[in-house]
């Protein structure tokens, strides 16, 4: 059994923090599982980190299960959740269902994450009844971005706040196990923190959510500096060292230098 499951991630709030990255190759994943991360999202990010598109939009199912499952080959204790793609549960909630047992069925999950508040909560529902555990997502919804004009901080006038206030409630009360807070102003995430039951993750949210999560690939300097968002903290360079390794190959190379006498077989 997984060291971290839905059930201990709800006891957890108001207990302990949450910390989770997102991640897309059992590689990844299993260095960040060995270092005790508690969540790992296989987010539809993917798009931007991996895949070269400019949203996310363009993913699908078959990207969504191909890098779940692989996710879920190097994972030993963190819990596993897997990002339901664009028009994966729009279209009708049956549709939403049978998608979200895929994730789990075939690629390995134990939750998925969908985008929406009031209007996912009969969806999210359905999937808990189901047996299918959801975390939820408001605020800035990323697959939203096209009628949200860009990506903007969510909340800041009072009816949109209230609205979130709202969503946070609708999609706890549905059966939501936790509910990422992306781009929305700190005292309305903390607000919104004390009023539901469930942990909630924030992600340009402030410090006063139940955990935190970020893009693996901005918080360990592997996007061009300047292009992350400002809650962004690059806690490491590892752009740079893999720009400086290739270098250092290349030039080794060139000089005939490598392979050297102890790299070669006898």
């Amino acid at each position: 059994m997984k060291h971290w499951t839905t059930t201990r991630i709800l006891k957890s709030k108001g207990v302990k923090r949450i910390a989770c990255l997102t991640a897309y190759d059992a590689a990844m994943a299993r260095l960040v599982d060995e270092a005790g991360i508690h969540v790992i999202l296989v987010g539809d990010s993917v798009a931007n980190t991996l895949l070269g598109f400019d949203t996310t939009l363009p993913v699908t199912m078959e990207h969504m299960l191909h890098h779940t499952a692989a996710v879920v080959r190097g994972v030993s204790n963190a819990l596993v959740v897997a990002d339901m793609p664009f028009m994966s549960y729009q279209v009708s909630d049956d549709e939403g269902v049978r998608n979200a047992g895929r994730l789990l069925q075939e690629a390995g999950a134990d939750a998925v994450k969908l985008e929406g508040g009031v209007i996912r909560a009969p969806l999210i529902r359905r999937l808990a009844e189901n047996g299918i555990p959801v975390m939820a997502h408001i605020g800035l919804t990323p697959q939203s971005v096209l009628a949200l004009g860009g990506y903007k901080v969510q909340g800041r006038e009072a009816d949109a706040a209230a609205q979130l206030e709202a969503d946070a409630k609708a999609v706890a009360e549905a059966g939501a196990f936790s509910v990422v807070l992306e781009c929305v102003p700190a005292a309305l995430a903390s607000r919104i923190t004390e009023i539901v039951p469930i942990p909630t993750i924030g992600i340009g949210a402030g410090a006063g959510c139940d955990g935190q999560i970020l893009v693996m690939h901005d918080m360990l300097g592997m996007t061009p500096a300047g292009s992350t968002a400002k809650f962004v903290r690059r806690f490491a360079e590892v752009g740079e060292a893999i720009t400086n390794a290739t270098r250092e190959y290349v030039r080794d190379v060139e000089a005939g230098t490598y392979p050297a006498a102890e790299h070669s077989y006898k």
